[in-house]
């Protein structure tokens, strides 16, 4: 669940939510527009968001990290000191 963030630039430090509406040069036309705002935000807030079912790597997935990595252990061990006879 999300909650307005108090943080936000719209809402006061008593958490008064301020919609500031100039578009339109009738004060009516402003009003309705603000509060079609304030719908718009209030309908944000309320949306839940789906939790994501964690899901295991595929064999595939499991078998490519493993090389990648064996490539790169294989590249590392060559930039040690050359042995001189």
């Amino acid at each position: 669940e999300r909650l307005l963030n108090l943080n936000d630039s719209r809402i006061s430090s008593e958490g008064v939510v301020i919609i500031k509406a100039q578009r339109y040069r009738s004060q009516i036309k402003n009003k309705e527009d603000a509060l079609n705002r304030l719908v718009e935000i209030i309908k944000s807030v309320t949306i839940q968001m789906k939790l994501r079912e964690p899901t295991k790597p595929t064999k595939a997935s499991k078998t490519k990290r493993l090389e990648g990595k064996a490539i790169q252990s294989r590249r590392k061990s060559l930039r040690g000191k050359v042995e001189e006879e």
